[in-house]
């Protein structure tokens, strides 16, 4: 997929995140994440899930590029991670009709102890997985996921997000880690770009959050006595 493709899909996903207000900018009362960090702005993709057709629109452009990138003799089985990217994953799946999976952060505790739901089909000696989660931050908690899998005989080389931050250098380098090429639909760096151009935001709220966006560790210890709105989890 070309560069221009990658950006065409990235400020239209940009532009459904902002209709749909599941991305929020704040920077006068900024949102307290549950690592601590302060922040000016907030990903809720939980909330595009009640969104049919921009949820479909979504979709078709993650199958394009998961198609693309991966090919879809490549693509056995597609996995969600507890608990935000199940729809996602079950999205994809139907519109590539594959076989989906879900895999728990810790086994179920009862039971059959199941830390992955679904099955792997008996031909399959070594299934190809791609994981499907909602958002990225660092990737640190992608690891529980992959490691699951790929105990239980899987072959992981690919995940796919809705959303990346885009911002952390760890991400890079924990993807690296695990062996995995993580794909997008977009990231804050779009979304800034299409805020800006559609003035979603006044300006002062526009250079916060670029602000943010360039040192979000700088900002949030320069901002941690703002009246901070309620602690989201990313």
């Amino acid at each position: 997929m070309s560069q221009e493709r990658k950006d065409e899909i990235g400020r239209v996903a940009a532009k459904i995140l902002l209709d749909t207000k599941s991305v929020l900018f704040n920077a006068k009362e900024p949102f307290t994440l549950t690592s601590g960090r302060t922040s000016p702005v907030y990903i809720d993709c939980r909330r595009l899930i009640s969104f049919p057709s921009e949820r479909d629109e979504l979709m078709s452009y993650a199958v394009e590029i998961l198609t693309d990138a991966i090919g879809d003799d490549e693509i056995g089985y597609v996995a969600g991670g507890e608990t935000a990217g199940i729809p996602y994953a079950a999205f994809i799946a139907d519109l590539m009709h594959k076989p989906m999976l879900y895999v728990r952060k810790k086994p179920k505790g009862f039971g059959r102890m199941a830390q992955i739901e679904g099955v792997f089909h008996e031909k399959d000696k070594e299934p190809k997985v791609v994981l499907i989660e909602d958002l990225q931050t660092d990737g640190g908690s992608k690891k529980i996921f992959i490691d699951v899998l790929r105990q239980a005989g899987a072959t992981i080389t690919h995940a796919f997000v809705v959303f990346h931050y885009g911002i952390l250098e760890a991400s890079t380098q924990n993807m690296e880690k695990a062996g995995i090429t993580l794909h997008e639909l977009t990231n804050w760096w779009y979304v800034l770009e299409v805020a800006r151009e559609e003035e979603y935001f006044d300006k002062d709220t526009l250079e916060a959050v670029e602000d943010f966006l360039k040192n979000p560790d700088l900002w949030s210890e320069m901002n941690a006595g703002k009246k901070a709105s309620d602690s989201y989890s990313i």
